[in-house]
């Protein structure tokens, strides 16, 4: 039936012809009761932009959400790390303290002196009930525990423990780091006890950080302190101590709280995760604690994102769902009316399509016709084409026709000195003016038809020399300055050498026609190469009136007989079939400038070509 209809529809846009009365009758009757054909596939485009629209909703609205849920949790997390980090401080700061205290308490260094310690360790033990601290050890000049807050320590020999020799190295309070045979670590504070500027005994202070590993563990986030190797020396997870925090990340299994702690998948993370533990994205988060190098790093689970995006995801499909079913219920409801009314209509259709017929035939005649003409129209476009490109021809062999007469009558002026080898050199760059004319003819010819191009990687300095080397016979009668600022390195680009060379001889002889009045004529030749090359010529002449015409063909502000205004139209053609841009402004401080554009041949480049 869509067949059938479009071929209906069709003629009368198309002919704008005037059936009879009958069939104009016939026609609007049809029309009337197509539209009520026509509407359900209206209705089905609805139908598919109300999914196509659910389907954009429901993901913009999840990548949103997701994104904004987990920024939330990622700045709570990034909260409680900041707690964390200041409750250790506060522990250490405190702990620190305590052994400058108990080191300068006389009772201690008069224990130590008199070897009578039946009361010390009572004065430990209540020393430690006020700071809180995780144990207290009063060691001798031996370093045995001769005190302790933990009476089965006492005669224990710590003589060559790390926080006995440090303390006895340096008048200052010392913090060690040491490893249990158990797992994990003590940290503690010591300080050498001194009497008379004697060393009398050692006094040790455990700081209380294990603590902290107790109140993690009731969080849903996993928590590690690593030291500054990045080993993990205080974790919520026993089998992490000790361990370089990418080890235990990889190859420990995951337990319990490890398994309560990372629930996150990676399909609900719009942006990548920032670890894996056994295959599950987590959300890593770091912060410095300003003491010996270490981190305090956090993985945060992503538990309530996914309940709070399918709390707005779920409203959304179900709005959807019942604008659906609303809009099927009109379909069928519709269907079945119009089946009866396409029935009907069959017989009508037969007829229609018969006209059809005639009308197509008809179009195709027009079709013929047209082609013919459009024929015509393609060989008047080529006959004129073919005046512009003798023009063309004309203007562009004047050069080497001028360079070809001085070099004639060097040559000539050489033989008459009997000076035949440089006469030869002359001759030479009359051979190459021939060559060089030739590929012009060739280059012109591409005007009248269209071809491939021989392009090739061309050194732009090169032609610079070139162009300049033709130049030379016109130079010779001017007294004109002329700079160049060019590249050290070579600047290459995909091209024709002689369609490049020349539009800079054509821009040169552009600038010293312009410079032909000025008292001090000069010529500067810029080369700059960046992601594109750019080639710049500027004079300082009388400028440039009229910029928007400047590159029409035939358009010059020359005398007649000194240019046909076809050397900057057939230069722009040039650059563009190059793939580049030629532009041309005033200078600010008097003349003007013309940038040639061409992209630059890289390594990636020449590999595509």
């Amino acid at each position: 039936m869509s067949e059938e209809k479009a071929r209906i529809v069709f003629p009368a846009a198309a002919t704008g012809t005037t059936p009879p009365a009958s069939e104009e009758g016939d026609s609007q009757l049809s029309r009337r009761r197509f539209v009520s054909i026509r509407n359900p596939w209206w209705l089905r485009l609805i139908v598919l932009t109300l999914i196509a629209g659910a389907v954009a909703v429901i993901w913009v609205t999840n990548s949103f959400l997701g994104d904004r849920f987990t920024e939330t949790t990622r700045n709570r997390a990034e909260v409680r790390l900041a707690l964390y980090t200041g409750h250790i401080l506060s522990e250490l700061q405190r702990t620190s303290v305590v052994p400058l205290l108990l080191a300068r308490d006389p009772q201690l260094i008069s224990a130590l002196n008199s070897s009578e310690f039946s009361s010390t360790s009572q004065n430990l033990i209540s020393a430690q009930t006020e700071i809180g601290a995780a144990s207290i050890l009063l060691l001798d000049a031996s370093g045995r525990t001769v005190a302790a807050t933990d009476r089965t320590q006492i005669g224990t020999n710590f003589g060559s423990a790390p926080q006995f020799v440090n303390a006895q190295r340096s008048k200052d309070t010392v913090f060690t780091v040491g490893e249990r045979a158990t797992g994990g670590y003590d940290f503690s504070y010591s300080r050498a006890v001194l009497s008379d500027n004697r060393l009398v005994g050692v006094i040790v202070v455990g700081a209380e950080l294990a603590k902290f590993e107790r109140v993690w563990a009731g969080i849903s986030d996993a928590v590690a302190v690593v030291n500054s190797e990045n080993r993990v020396i205080l974790s919520t997870e026993p089998r992490w101590r000790g361990l370089p925090i990418g080890e235990a990340l990889a190859v420990r299994p995951a337990p319990s709280a490890i398994a309560r702690a990372f629930q996150a998948t990676t399909d609900w993370a719009n942006d990548p995760p920032d670890a894996y533990i056994r295959g599950e994205a987590v959300m890593r988060n770091e912060a410095r604690i300003p003491f010996r190098g270490w981190k305090l790093i956090s993985f945060t689970t992503y538990d309530s994102i996914r309940e709070k995006v399918n709390a707005f995801l779920a409203l959304e499909i179900m709005v959807f769902a019942v604008l659906l079913s609303l809009i099927f219920y009109l379909l069928s409801r519709r269907a079945r009316r119009q089946s009866a009314v396409a029935r009907r209509e069959s017989a009508d259709l037969r007829q229609l399509n018969a006209r059809l017929q005639q009308v197509i035939a008809e179009r195709e005649k027009v079709r013929k016709d047209l082609e013919v003409a459009e024929q015509t129209l393609a060989q008047s476009s080529k006959l004129a084409a073919l005046g512009e490109m003798s023009a063309a021809v004309s203007h562009e062999l004047n050069q080497p026709l001028a360079a070809m007469k001085t070099y004639l009558a060097g040559a000539r002026l050489l033989l008459q000195r009997r000076r035949a080898e440089e006469a030869l050199s002359s001759f030479q760059r009359i051979d190459d003016l021939i060559e060089r004319m030739g590929a012009i003819t060739r280059q012109l010819k591409s005007y009248a038809r269209k071809g491939g191009e021989a392009f090739e990687p061309v050194d732009v300095r090169s032609c610079i020399s070139s162009a300049l080397s033709m130049m030379e016979p016109t130079l010779r009668t001017r007294s004109v300055r002329i700079t160049r600022m060019l590249t050290r390195e070579s600047v290459v680009v995909m091209a024709d050498r002689v369609r490049l060379e020349q539009v800079i001889i054509n821009l040169l002889r552009n600038a010293l026609d312009a410079t032909r009045q000025s008292a001090d004529p000069e010529i500067e030749i810029i080369l700059t190469a960046g992601e594109t090359v750019t080639l710049a010529v500027r004079d300082n002449g009388h400028g440039i009136d009229d910029l928007e015409n400047l590159f029409e063909p035939f358009y010059t502000t020359k005398k007649p007989g000194e240019g046909v205004g076809l050397g900057l139209a057939i230069s722009s053609g040039i650059v563009k079939d190059l793939g580049g841009r030629l532009t041309a402004r005033n200078a600010a401080g008097g003349g003007a400038v013309f940038e040639v554009q061409l992209p630059i041949l890289t390594g990636k480049t020449q590999a595509a070509e």
